[in-house]
């Protein structure tokens, strides 16, 4: 248990500076898939605030049932949604508009950094969610494995922008975030997800 919560911690103080940065970054370049990975970074903060909540309740709510943990589960799933309709608005407006963003290799590299970190707490936290028998930790071990595959399909979008001036490499990036936000999003209302076993 005291490994799941440094877990959430330290998903906490990580994607709270990447959701400053890549916001930061996302706005000054006008890239709709780098505000939209900021989103995400915050909707991770969140999660992990909730999941945590969950974690020094964990005996309680084992007591409870499943009916503590599934409203946990929906909170997470909620937020998702949100961000899929944000995004799909903003593509839609930045591909009729021909929105050109700025190259940013600073989200680049924050993005790749992201990649690597998020993938290594993805596992980590479906690892220890199983041993304590917790569906929001390994809920948010899938929220996590997701924000790693938004960085990996960010960074592809911005290097493709930089590389070859492919402007709408952006906004395409950008719904392949809401497609992965809402398969996520409907995953963690349901509770249906592959790795319960």
């Amino acid at each position: 248990m005291r490994r799941a919560v440094r877990l959430e911690y330290a998903t906490i103080g990580w994607n709270a500076i990447e959701a400053v940065l890549a916001l930061v970054f996302g706005i000054v370049a006008g890239s709709l898939a780098l505000t939209a990975f900021g989103i995400d970074s915050v909707i991770e903060v969140f999660s992990a605030l909730v999941v945590l909540r969950e974690l020094r309740s964990h005996e309680d709510h084992v007591h409870q049932g499943a009916g503590a943990e599934r409203m946990f589960l929906r909170v997470i799933g909620v937020t998702f949604f949100l961000l899929a309709a944000y995004v799909v608005i903003g593509a839609a407006y930045d591909l009729a508009a021909r929105a050109r963003p700025e190259h940013s290799i600073a989200g680049i590299v924050l993005t790749a950094a992201s990649f690597l970190t998020m993938s290594l707490l993805a596992r980590a936290k479906h690892r220890t969610g199983h041993r304590i028998n917790s569906l929001p930790l390994i809920a948010d071990s899938r929220e996590t494995r997701l924000c790693s595959l938004l960085s990996l399909v960010t960074v592809v979008g911005l290097a493709l922008n930089a590389a070859f001036g492919w402007w709408w490499a952006d906004p395409v990036a950008a719904l392949g975030i809401a497609f992965l936000a809402v398969q996520e999003g409907l995953e963690a209302i349901t509770g249906e997800h592959p790795e319960h076993h």
